[in-house]
């Protein structure tokens, strides 16, 4: 068990990226799954499944390259944790970040759930800075 889950994952993620795979797989939870569903819809990754193990379901996420077969690279260049157990970092509206002049995506927990900060930032609200993604 750790203690950040998302540092876990984002750390998984990058470090299936830099040797080339086609998927990682970790422990899930809600808010893993609400952070891959983002990765998705921004088109960072390809998928993720949840599966139905026992006695803890497990999170795969099918990572995304570019390229052809011998020059193919990661299409997510750059994983960053922000918040963490030790320093959480929460923003308002006004100060949601802008991630690589709007390249990246900057991933907030709300009172809303998990959404991207363009999505924060249209709906009017803060929150929890969670990671950044290019």
């Amino acid at each position: 068990m750790t203690n950040d889950p998302i540092a876990d994952m984002l750390t998984r993620i990058r470090n299936a990226t830099m040797v080339g795979h086609s998927s990682v797989s970790m422990p899930s939870t809600k808010v893993l799954v609400s952070v891959a569903k983002i990765l998705k819809s921004e088109g960072y990754i390809e998928d993720y499944a949840v599966g139905d193990e026992t006695p803890a379901p497990i999170l795969t996420v099918q990572l995304k390259y570019w390229g052809k077969r011998r020059e193919r690279r990661p299409v997510i260049s750059h994983l960053e944790r922000i918040s963490k157990p030790g320093r959480r970092m929460y923003v308002s509206r006004k100060e949601i970040p802008w991630v690589m002049s709007g390249l990246g995506v900057a991933v907030l927990s709300t009172p809303q759930g998990v959404m991207t900060g363009q999505q924060a930032y249209r709906r009017g609200i803060g929150g929890e800075v969670l990671c950044f993604v290019w």
